[in-house]
């Protein structure tokens, strides 16, 4: 592969990266509270947030095995379908006043992430085709592609919540815009393993061995471990925030700017974390990481007013970022080419399915418990992912602390 195509490609997954962190960030800010005015008991009003995440949950597998046999652009053109069509039918949900419907629409838009959750894999596969010592940072640099999100989607969805007469409706159609766009460029896509031949090459790396002998070793099962934390740590707090600011009698704008804040802070980094990496290595990143997390909760239990909530939310998602940035690259280094799909399909799903636990408790915590609890109950997983990080690195002897970026 020549520098130009290696370039273009992962530019081109950057944009797709872009266009489903506004689609994600956008239904951050209005599923709760679409949900909260729909449902007739508070404590469902994050129903549609957990349908989106069961959505990509129970998909995650189904996706890597078409994009294993397919390649990756037949996999996200039809990811950006169900983008589309999940965006019309939660339109229509709303406008209808169903709950029920709505969380099937986002079930929907759930399988368009389970597809787009591999697109740093992708970037990982182009880099490998050119220069493998590339591969964190080119990780990292689509990652960082998710600050547009960060700021389109809470934009979009103040400008489109009363577009139409029923709130939140227009925000919901709006992002049909968005999958179109995410389908013409899926086209563009030239991935080696779409190549003729690639499923030659990978097997005359080594033959795929079980999914249970490659998670036998100490550094992949952490590596899932940390991202399926890192994810549902900030997903509890993530999600439970819209509907905290509310009760807080914070209004709506404040709590879109709290939100451009948190995903600013998960993907800006993406900018340098991979090469902060390449220079300290995966463990000192992931350890930040945790550190950050720890912070964020600490910041969230010293008050509720919008500094506290600005600055917590912030902290949650640069340390989301080191760690989720870190175990991604220290799984890339636990397999073969011939078994990647799997185990990034495995990884995503065990991320996914934390986040469905995270989502569904975060409005009940919420609403009985409160945003304090919330909080609190992070700490502990935190210093699992952390204990964990040190005894793989342990185990290993250290050696995976200094990864090449």
């Amino acid at each position: 592969m020549k520098i130009e195509s290696l370039r273009f490609q992962v530019s081109l997954i950057a944009l797709l990266q872009a266009l489903l962190l506004t689609n994600n960030v956008t239904l951050i800010a209005i599923n709760g509270l679409a949900g909260a005015a729909l449902a007739a008991d508070p404590t469902f009003a994050t129903l549609p947030v957990t349908g989106y995440v069961l959505g990509a949950a129970l998909s995650s597998m189904g996706a890597a095995r078409i994009m294993r046999l397919r390649g990756r652009r037949l996999g996200y053109t039809v990811g950006a379908l169900f983008a589309l069509v999940g965006s019309l039918l939660a339109g229509w949900a709303v406008l209808e006043r169903s709950l029920v419907m709505l969380v099937a629409a986002t079930f929907v838009l759930g399988v368009y992430n389970a597809f787009g959750a591999s697109y740093r894999f992708a970037a990982a596969d182009a880099a490998d085709a050119w220069k493998p010592s590339f591969r964190a940072r080119a990780i990292s640099l689509v990652l960082a592609a998710g600050i547009v999100g960060g700021v389109v989607g809470p934009e979009l969805s103040k400008l489109t919540r009363e577009a139409l007469p029923t709130m939140f409706a227009g925000s919901y159609l709006a992002l049909t815009v968005f999958a179109l766009a995410s389908l013409a460029l899926a086209q563009l896509l030239r991935l080696p393993e779409a190549k003729p031949g690639a499923a030659a090459a990978a097997a005359a790396q080594g033959p795929a061995r079980p999914l249970a002998e490659i998670l036998a070793q100490p550094t992949a099962w952490v590596s899932v471990l940390v991202a399926a934390l890192a994810y549902g740590v900030m997903n509890l707090v993530m999600v439970a925030t819209p509907l905290a600011m509310q009760v807080c009698s914070h209004p709506y704008a404040s709590a879109a700017w709290v939100l451009e804040w948190h995903v600013i802070g998960m993907f800006a980094p993406g900018l340098v974390t991979g090469s902060i990496i390449g220079r300290f290595g995966i463990v000192p990143v992931i350890v930040t990481g945790c550190a950050l997390m720890l912070v964020s909760a600490a910041v969230a239990l010293s008050g509720i007013g919008l500094t506290e909530f600005t600055v917590a939310l912030f902290a949650l998602g640069v340390g989301w970022n080191f760690m989720y940035t870190g175990a991604t690259t220290l799984l890339t280094t636990c397999y073969r080419p011939s078994e990647k799909n799997r185990v990034q399909g495995f990884n995503d799903a065990c991320v996914f399915a934390t986040m469905v636990t995270s989502s569904l408790s975060s409005g009940a915590l919420l609403h009985i418990q409160g945003w304090y609890i919330i909080n609190a109950m992070s700490v502990p997983f935190v210093l699992a992912a952390l204990c964990a990080t040190l005894w793989a690195a342990r185990a290993a002897g250290w050696k995976v602390g200094r990864v090449a970026a």
